[in-house]
C-alpha cells in the first residue's frame, strides 16, 4: 500500500505577475530583481530567492515555445513519431514485471494503471529522458517573456516553493518549459497534487514512486471517476484532457492505455 502525504501549498491564483516582461533576454535581469521582491512577499524564502538569483535567461527554452511542432501531426502520424508500439509493449511488461504496485497505484487513486503508465511513456519514456534544461531558468524564463508571462508567474513562483521545501534545487534538470520528473509536472502541479508516494518525506518527482503516484492523483482531483471508460467519448476522456491540451495527445494516450490493457 502506498503511503500518502499530499503536499499543501498555494495555489497558482496567487501568483505574482506583476513586474515588467520582455520578449527578448534583454530585460531579464531587472525582471529578476523585480519578481524577486514580488517572491519575497508571497513568502519564499531564502533558498528560493538565491535560485532565483543565478537563473540565466534560456535562449532554447524560447526556441523550443516558438517551434512546437508534434502536436500538429495527424493522429496515426503522432502516435508513429511517438513510439506508440513500444511505448505500449513497454507499458505491458512493466506492469507484469511489478504488479503489486501497479495494482496499490489503482487501488489508491481508482485511475487504471495502464492510464498512468500510458502517460509516463509518452512523457518520458519511462523515465529515459527527463530532459537537460535546467528547471529554474526556464520556467522564470516563461515567467519573464510576455507571450505567457501570465501563465508562467505561477509556476515560477511554484518552483522557488520547490527550492525552499527541498523538493527542487537550482540545478535541478527538467523539459524545457520546466516540466520536471517522470511524467513531467510543471512545478506549480507539484504543489497542488503532488505525492510523497514512498513515505519519505520528500516529494521527488524524479522519483518514480513519487512521480506515478502524483499523475494518478493529479487525474482523480480532476475528476477521475473509478470503473468509468476513458475512450474519446466517455467521461474520463475528459479527465485526460487535463493532462495535455492536444487532441492528438489525448487520443494517443487513451488507445495506448487500451492496448496495454489487452
Amino acid at each position: 500500500m502506498l503511503r500518502l502525504s499530499i503536499l499543501a501549498g498555494c495555489l497558482l491564483a496567487n501568483a505574482a505577475v506583476g513586474a515588467t516582461c520582455g520578449n527578448d533576454g534583454s530585460g531579464f535581469e531587472t525582471w529578476k530583481q523585480q519578481f524577486s521582491q514580488e517572491a519575497a512577499a508571497a513568502g519564499v524564502g531564502q533558498a528560493g530567492l538565491q535560485a532565483l538569483a543565478s537563473a540565466s535567461y534560456s535562449t532554447r527554452t524560447i526556441n523550443a515555445d516558438r517551434n512546437q511542432k508534434s502536436f500538429r501531426y495527424e493522429l496515426s502520424e503522432f502516435m508513429r513519431i511517438r513510439g506508440a508500439n513500444t511505448i505500449v509493449a513497454q507499458g505491458r511488461q512493466r506492469i507484469s514485471g511489478n504488479p503489486a504496485f501497479y495494482t496499490s497505484l489503482e487501488n489508491a487513486f481508482g485511475v487504471p494503471a495502464a492510464v498512468v503508465v500510458a502517460i509516463h511513456g509518452m512523457e518520458t519514456g519511462f523515465g529515459n529522458f527527463m530532459g537537460d534544461a535546467n528547471v529554474v531558468s526556464a520556467i522564470t524564463t516563461l515567467a519573464y517573456d510576455c507571450r505567457r508571462s501570465e501563465f508562467f508567474s505561477g509556476h515560477a513562483l511554484a518552483a522557488l516553493r520547490l527550492v525552499d521545501q527541498g523538493g527542487l534545487s537550482a540545478s535541478t534538470v527538467g523539459a524545457m518549459h520546466g516540466e520536471l520528473g517522470h511524467t513531467q509536472f510543471l512545478p506549480g502541479n507539484v504543489i497542488a497534487y503532488g505525492v510523497d508516494g514512498d513515505g519519505n518525506g520528500v516529494i521527488d518527482l524524479t522519483n518514480i514512486t513519487d512521480s506515478l503516484a502524483s499523475t494518478a492523483n493529479f487525474l482523480r482531483q480532476k475528476g477521475w471517476q473509478p470503473g468509468v471508460g476513458y475512450q474519446e467519448g466517455q467521461p474520463n476522456f475528459e479527465v485526460i484532457k487535463e493532462w495535455n491540451a492536444a487532441g492528438v495527445y489525448q487520443k494517443a494516450i487513451a488507445i495506448m492505455a487500451a492496448q496495454i490493457e489487452g
